[in-house]
């Protein structure tokens, strides 16, 4: 009898911008300060993708190259490519594909996922489930977003909050029972009012009126997406644990998506994890969406150990929010 396949994260990589978008340098663009940003948000500076035409597979290229130099694989040997965004290179053809093509993955398919700040976990239960399935030995899952193609620099109520990055995870079998775990997602579309872009795609296509009315930035309710975000998050994480019978002391790290210091702080405390086993990089690079979770795995990887049970989660715009419990293969 064959043992049971999981799909266990083999590697993992990061890429972000070298131009840095300072608290002090909003200071100078929209009525806001250091200490007030910093005391909302835990932010200090983000990172910016600049020059012309360069979209996010710029950002993956380089990340997914540094996945397959570590782990020691041919882009060849990928089987699917798969990216959390809801900032693509273009609306089509997917940007998984033009980043296959960029880094020579000549035998991968590929497509998008738009999740917004929850992509990569929903992208990674689709990788999940591909491993899984037996079909499938290597898939690449991306979470990455260039925010500030579609953040308008004068609304204060967004532009000191998001950044640019990108970061990749390697899917492979595993029969040790090490990997993917577990994974609740949810999503409810009645909060599209609260976060949106509206115009851009079918309903609301470009036009000259719709360009001057700035609707292709995006839209938040701030007050109404924290309640949400801070229950959603926090919630689901809680159902995860209580579902694998687990508590706060048998979780080494809390991945949370990095929107803001007191989503986090709130979602810690719901499972019971002390600060020192949560990750939290929002002060560098502000809130990269899709891009959050595997920035943290990324910058943390030599801090984590082969069995740590690792719970992952995240609340984006729409809404959707979920929670993935990992247990570390290497």
């Amino acid at each position: 009898m064959s043992k049971k396949i999981t799909a266990a994260i083999t590697a993992v990589s990061g890429y972000v911008p070298e131009d840095k978008l300072t608290n002090f340098d909003l200071e100078k663009i929209v009525d806001t300060t250091d200490e007030w940003i910093r005391s909302r948000t835990g932010i200090e500076e983000r990172r910016i993708l600049k020059g012309e035409g360069k979209g996010i597979s710029e950002m993956i290229v380089p990340a997914v190259k540094q996945l397959c130099e570590k782990r020691g694989i041919d882009p060849m040997e990928i089987d699917c490519l798969i990216v959390g965004t809801v900032t693509p290179d273009m609306v089509f053809p997917a940007t998984a594909n033009i980043v296959c093509d960029k880094i020579g993955a000549r035998n991968a398919w590929g497509f998008d996922v738009s999740a917004a700040c929850s992509g990569f976990l929903y992208t990674l239960t689709v990788g999940t489930s591909l491993i899984e399935s037996g079909r499938y030995k290597k898939v690449v899952v991306v979470g990455a977003d260039k925010m500030s193609a579609i953040i308008d620099y004068s609304d204060r109520t967004t532009c000191i909050i998001f950044g640019d990055g990108a970061g990749a995870v390697l899917l492979e079998p595993n029969e040790e029972g090490l990997g993917i775990q577990d994974s609740l997602l949810r999503s409810d579309g009645s909060g599209c009012q609260y976060l949106r872009m509206k115009a851009g795609g079918s309903a609301y296509p470009a036009t000259a009126e719709t360009v001057a009315n700035r609707e292709h930035y995006v839209y938040q309710e701030g007050q109404a997406v924290f309640k949400f975000a801070v229950k959603g998050m926090a919630d689901i994480s809680a159902e995860l644990l209580e579902r694998n019978n687990l508590t706060g002391d048998d979780i080494s790290w809390l991945v949370p998506h990095q929107a803001n210091l007191r989503i986090i702080d709130a979602t810690a405390n719901r499972i019971g994890l002390p600060k020192e086993k949560v990750m939290i990089n929002i002060q560098k690079y502000g809130n990269t969406t899709a891009a959050t979770i595997p920035l943290c795995l990324w910058e943390w990887e030599k801090q984590l150990k082969k069995g740590d049970n690792i719970v992952l989660a995240a609340f984006g715009g729409g809404f959707t929010w979920g929670a993935t419990l990992v247990k570390w293969a290497y």
